[in-house]
C-alpha cells in the first residue's frame, strides 16, 4: 500500500508508514507520543485527554495493532480478558446471546476481550472459577444463578478476585451483583391477578438453592396476604423440569376443585409450558385462568400466549455486569457495585 493510500489517521502527526507488525514503538513514531503514553490511552487512563484516547485507539484499529497478551501479562499482571461463565441451557431464548451482546457494549473502546467460559451438565460449578482464579485466565470474572450462600462468591472474596454474580447472595459480605427485583416482580404480579378476579395464584419456583427463589416467594406471600386470596408454590416441579413435566402438573392440578386460576411464570418457557396445560385443561387463558409471566425476548411474543408480562432485560443486565466488573478490576470497592433492575408490567 502506497503512503497516500494510508487512511489520514494511520498518517499519524509524523506522517510515518507502519511497516511488519505494528507495535506500541510503530503508534508512538505515528503520533509523535510516548510509548508509555500510547499504552496508557489504549488501556484508557482517565488521566489523559479524551481525544488522545480516541486518536491513538483509532490509530491502532486502523493498522491493526494488537497487544502482546504474554508480554503484557509478565509486565503487569494482567491479561486484559473478562471470562463468562455459560452453561448451555442458558441459551435457551437466547439468555447467553443476549448476556454477550449487552457485555460486550460494555468492553467496547477498551482494552478487554471477553472469553466464554463452558459449564457442562453434572461439572460442579465450583470447577471453571477455580481454574480462572488460579490459572490467572482473566482479570475477572462473570456468572448466574447465584445461591442462598454460594461457594463460588466465597471462593471470589476470600482470593479477593474481582467478579460480578447475576443474582444475589446471602453472604454477610457486600460483593457486587446485578439483579432483577423477583420480589417486586412477584408481588405486582399477584396483585394484577387478584385485581382480575384470581382467588388462587400458583407459581413454578426455580431450585430452591437460588435466591431469587426466595424473592419470588416472599413478594408472591405478602401480595396474596394483602389481598386476601390463596397462594400456592408448585410440587413435584420447578423452572430446571422439562415442560412436558411442568404441563402434566398444571393439568393434574388443574383436575382438582380448588385448582389455581391465575399462575405467575419466572420465565417464558414455564409459561408456554403453565399456559399449555391450562389450555389442555378447558381453560381460555385471559378468560377463565389468567397467566402474568416475564419476557425476555420478542419470540415469546410470537406465540400469542394471552399472558400479561413484565420485561426483564437481559441485554441491559450483560452491559451493566460488564461496567461493574471493570469499576471492580479498577478498584472500586465491592459495597458500591450493585445493581437492581425494576420490572416493566406492560399494563403500567
Amino acid at each position: 500500500m502506497a503512503e497516500d493510500d494510508l487512511p489520514a489517521a494511520a498518517k499519524g502527526k509524523r506522517g510515518v508508514k507502519p511497516s511488519g507488525k505494528p507495535t506500541l514503538k510503530t503508534i508512538a513514531q505515528m503520533t509523535g507520543l510516548a510509548v508509555t503514553t500510547i499504552s496508557r490511552a489504549l488501556n484508557n487512563a482517565p488521566e489523559l485527554a479524551q481525544d488522545t484516547r480516541d486518536r491513538v485507539q483509532k490509530i491502532a484499529a486502523e493498522i491493526g495493532y494488537l497487544p502482546d497478551r504474554a508480554a503484557l501479562r509478565l509486565k503487569t499482571g494482567r491479561t486484559n480478558v473478562v471470562a463468562l461463565v455459560l452453561e448451555p441451557d442458558e441459551q435457551i431464548y437466547g439468555f447467553g446471546s443476549s448476556i454477550v451482546t449487552g457485555l460486550s457494549e460494555a468492553v467496547r473502546d477498551t482494552a478487554y476481550h471477553i472469553v466464554i467460559t463452558p459449564l457442562f451438565r453434572n461439572v460442579d460449578p465450583m470447577e471453571p472459577i477455580r481454574h480462572i482464579v488460579r490459572n490467572r485466565m482473566a482479570d475477572g470474572v462473570i456468572f448466574s444463578k447465584a445461591e442462598s450462600f454460594d461457594e463460588r462468591i466465597r471462593f471470589l472474596i476470600d482470593n479477593d478476585f474481582p467478579f460480578v454474580s447475576h443474582g444475589r447472595t446471602n453472604w454477610p459480605e457486600q460483593h457486587p451483583f446485578v439483579d432483577f427485583d423477583n420480589d417486586a416482580y412477584a408481588y405486582g404480579a399477584v396483585k394484577r391477578l387478584a385485581a382480575q378476579g384470581c382467588k388462587r395464584v400458583s407459581i413454578v419456583l426455580p431450585d430452591s438453592a437460588l435466591t431469587y427463589t426466595d424473592h419470588l416467594k416472599s413478594g408472591m406471600a405478602r401480595a396474596a396476604e394483602e389481598v386476601g386470596i390463596a397462594h400456592e408454590f408448585a410440587g413435584d416441579v420447578n423452572l430446571g423440569s422439562a415442560t412436558d413435566a411442568i404441563r402434566n402438573y398444571v393439568i393434574k392440578r388443574s383436575r382438582r376443585p380448588d385448582a389455581p386460576d391465575g399462575y405467575v411464570c419466572a420465565s417464558e418457557v414455564s409459561a408456554l409450558a403453565v399456559i399449555g396445560g391450562l389450555r389442555e385443561s378447558g381453560h381460555v387463558i385471559g378468560e377463565t385462568a389468567r397467566v402474568v409471566s416475564k419476557q425476555s425476548s420478542a419470540m415469546f411474543a410470537q406465540f400469542q400466549p394471552g399472558a400479561e408480562t413484565a420485561f426483564e432485560d437481559f441485554v441491559d443486565a450483560g452491559r451493566q455486569m460488564g461496567q461493574l466488573l471493570l469499576r471492580r478490576i479498577g478498584g472500586e470497592p465491592p459495597e458500591e457495585l450493585h445493581y437492581l433492575a425494576k420490572p416493566k408490567f406492560d399494563w403500567e
